[in-house]
């Protein structure tokens, strides 16, 4: 998904993005990204301290030590600076703060610092294993995509009656760590497509103050291109230049599947057709050809309200505009005669486009999906068991705070789920082994409970 574009950034773009994606715009090897992939980790929290108060004069002080900090989290940001994606091209794994460990005299660690990661509006977060939905950055201006974990107890948390010099604590809760796809789907609420050459560019520099490359030759256009169209008294609304299709762009050919993404946010989209065929294709065909190919990549995208632009009107026959016209018609869709270049008929376009939008729903937003149990445990299944004390057995494993995050012991659901967890991962069969009775204290991190057999 990288294309060169040294003469198409936004303005905006440089404000915030790395030093190195800086320099590689100088150096003129910048990328339009719109996909990356990345590993995030959460910071752990510190582990809780086994400590004695010790003082003059006081000769059994009790258990004494601190708790540990909270881990940081890794939360996205929504950065209105950030176009791309590119700043994932030079780093791939973040991490955040781990808590400090506690300390004696009942001092608590420090918490870890969080970790915010700017990413363009758009964005959309995904679990790389399954492809759910985490997040979609359009509205949502943070995201904690992975929670620092907890930090552990320290010793006089386990002061009971009959055990009164706890010699343990609770180590500090793994972070969450994930491997997330990012994916850029530019917010505009109209698209448009076309073949190339076609007068896209051409359309967008004249509606909206937009300076996209303009020239006669395929492919002129490398990225997509967004522009603000004005229609007095407040009202706008955003179109996007999408990089010209061709036959099979959705197997890959071309430009244009790299950008096909870019549509399915749209409302509304323009359908761009050189009428004239001076380049020796129908019009007719170049319709049918593009209107397939995002059938192929998103079903969805037939359903799309189509607006059909016939440009280049000034080059072509009468007859040929009337036929194509006809034929457009017959297909149930609304035709426009075009010249971008001498303004005609644009500004009739635009009215046309504004009156439908407002009947048009908003931009499409993706829902938070959920992840699969699978996905988040993944092939690592392993786990350690500690008996601390007569009677307290500790759980561990990087797994758990995933899985386990959110159980309420209270809700009956929520511990079948739990249960379930546990016995398909083996910890029952392994806390049998070490000779667990009834009655005795299971710790998970967060969660205690008495075992039942």
């Amino acid at each position: 998904m990288l294309v060169p574009t040294p003469t198409t950034i936004p303005p905006t773009a440089n404000a915030a993005t790395s030093p190195l994606a800086r320099e590689a715009i100088r150096s003129g090897d910048y990328m339009f990204v719109d996909i990356a992939k990345v590993k995030i980790k959460a910071g752990d929290g510190g582990d809780g301290a086994v400590a004695f108060h010790r003082e003059k004069y006081v000769a059994a002080g009790g258990p004494d030590g601190g708790d540990g900090g909270k881990g940081g989290d890794v939360v996205f940001v929504v950065d209105d600076n950030l176009a791309t994606l590119a700043d994932f091209r030079y780093k791939r794994k973040y991490k955040a703060q781990n808590g400090e460990p506690g300390k004696g005299g009942r001092c608590n660690g420090k918490k870890g610092a969080d970790l915010e990661i700017r990413v363009p509006r758009g964005t959309i977060i995904r679990e790389a294993t399954s492809g759910a939905v985490m997040a979609d950055m359009s509205k949502t201006e943070r995201f904690v995509a992975a929670k620092g974990g907890r930090g552990g107890w320290g010793n006089p948390h386990f002061a009971t009656p009959t055990r009164q010099v706890p010699r343990f604590a609770k180590p500090g809760v793994p972070g969450e760590e994930w491997e997330v796809n990012l994916e850029l789907k530019l917010l505009a609420d109209v698209g448009l497509i076309g073949y190339p050459s076609v007068g896209k560019s051409s359309l967008i520099s004249v509606v909206s103050q937009a300076k996209p490359k303009i020239a006669d030759y395929h492919f002129t256009t490398l990225v997509p291109n967004l522009g603000v169209v004005s229609m007095g008294e407040g009202n706008s609304f955003v179109i996007a230049d999408i990089p010209g299709l061709i036959e099979g762009a959705s197997d890959g050919i071309g430009l244009g599947h790299q950008f096909l993404r870019h549509v399915e946010r749209c409302r509304l989209l323009i359908h761009i057709v050189d009428v004239s065929g001076h380049e020796g294709r129908n019009p007719i065909d170049d319709f049918e050809q593009i209107n397939a190919e995002l059938v192929k990549f998103n079903p969805d995208l037939a359903e799309r309200p189509m607006i059909v632009a016939g440009n280049k009107i000034d080059m072509a026959e009468p007859e040929q505009i009337e036929e194509f016209k006809k034929y457009v018609e017959g297909k149930g869709y609304e035709y426009y005669s075009i010249c971008a270049p001498i303004l005609e008929g644009t500004k009739e376009l635009m009215n046309v486009v504004w009156n439908k939008l407002r009947d048009l729903p908003p931009i499409k937003e993706y829902e938070a999906e959920e992840i699969p149990i699978e996905s988040i445990i993944g092939q690592d299944t392993g786990f350690k068991i500690t008996q601390e004390d007569e009677g307290y057995f500790l759980v561990e494993a990087d797994w758990f705070p995933k899985v386990l995050k959110g159980i309420d012991i209270e809700d009956y659901e929520a511990l079948q789920y739990m249960q379930r967890v546990l016995d398909k991962s083996g910890v029952f069969a392994a806390l049998e082994e070490r000779g667990i009775q009834e009655g005795d204290i299971v710790s998970l991190y967060d969660i205690e409970f008495e075992y039942i057999k």
